[in-house]
């Protein structure tokens, strides 16, 4: 009876304490704003979308990590690469309402065909890494490619939001 009364005391204390803090879905103010800065900066040069990608990826990433993520642990890789990809996906959601807002309704249903493959692609690609090294060392890789990945798409979107705007 006694594992079974510890049990139920740390059920109670549980449901005293209340629910456990959520994490956190939505990124930094500072964090978007490193972001968009360095996104508002690349539209003023009209590069390419792989310009945009090289020049503000990992802006939040890298120097979250101290600026060199070799020397940074796995776990503090892992959340800085979260941190970041945080942006990327209000960026992705952010420009999905402007497009469906404005598209008519067969584009938005290819709209939302198109990121359920991109969604589906993405997981596949970035899951690859644990399958090919399965490992924990895979798992820094695997926040990489997701962060990557996710501000490509970002990166993509945006574009067809700006011109959305434009021609309103």
């Amino acid at each position: 009876m006694p594992v079974r009364r510890r049990l139920l005391s740390l059920a109670l204390a549980l449901i005293v304490a209340g629910p456990f803090p959520a994490r956190a879905d939505t990124p930094a103010a500072k964090d978007v704003a490193t972001i968009g800065d360095c996104l508002r900066k690349q539209d003023k040069g009209a590069g390419s979308q792989e310009a945009d990608e090289a020049a503000c990826l990992m802006r939040i990433a890298k120097p979250c990590m101290g600026g060199d993520e070799t020397t940074a642990s796995s776990r503090r890789q892992i959340e800085c690469l979260d941190r970041e990809r945080l942006v990327w996906d209000q960026i992705i959601n952010d420009s999905y309402k402007t497009m469906m807002n404005a598209l008519e309704p067969d584009q938005q249903a290819k709209l939302r065909e198109m990121q359920r493959s991109w969604i589906h692609t993405r997981d596949l690609t970035c899951a690859f890494w644990y399958d090919y090294f399965q490992g924990t060392m895979a798992n820094p890789m695997i926040a990489y490619c997701n962060n990557r990945e996710t501000a490509r798409r970002a990166i993509f979107l945006r574009i067809f939001a700006a011109d959305i705007a434009d021609r309103k």
